[in-house]
């Protein structure tokens, strides 16, 4: 799906996207849950960025690059489904990342929503996944008010304790 909803435009990222993607992943407040920690530079965004439009090329969805109807022009966020592997598999991971500035907006709810649908309903997968640190009470939030389902912890980083994997399925809760 690359389109509009009622408050959010999505596309296909481009590699024209790579500065905004390093204002928004290089922004310590972004990253405050990230074990990884902020972006570096601009040759990261755009490896980033490649490996997104080469998931786009493969299995025709993946991240989207994603900005408000009111102001298309402007990237809000990135955000969508993709392959990620862990718990011993690869599984469809709904994952985002928002500018400061779109938070408290509800706009990820709104992606959560429109990637579960597109999920479930055009591209007729079983199931998606998120995954989410214990301390990230808004993320975990957006995902149980989208639906999701806590389903299994992961031991992912050293020494902190486990991130939390939560089940979105079609048709059923959890």
């Amino acid at each position: 799906m690359t389109g509009n909803t009622s408050r959010l435009v999505y596309r296909v990222p481009q590699p024209g996207d790579a500065q905004r993607l390093l204002c928004i992943y290089g922004d310590p407040r972004t990253q405050l849950f990230n074990p990884a920690g902020p972006m570096a530079d601009l040759g990261e965004a755009e490896r980033l960025l490649e490996r997104w439009i080469e998931h786009w090329a493969r299995y025709q969805y993946g991240t989207w690059a994603i900005s408000s109807s009111d102001a298309p022009e402007q990237i809000l966020g990135f955000g969508g489904i993709a392959h990620h592997h862990y718990l011993a598999e690869q599984r469809i991971n709904l994952g985002y990342r928002f500018a400061v500035e779109a938070w408290g907006k509800g706009y990820a709810t709104q992606l959560g929503q429109d990637a579960l649908q597109h999920a479930f309903v055009q591209l007729g997968l079983p199931e998606v996944f998120g995954l989410v640190r214990p301390d990230h009470a808004a993320s975990i939030r957006v995902l149980e008010k989208i639906g999701m389902q806590l389903f299994a912890q992961l031991d992912d980083v050293p020494g902190q304790a486990p991130s939390l994997v939560y089940r979105g399925r079609q048709g059923k809760p959890g």
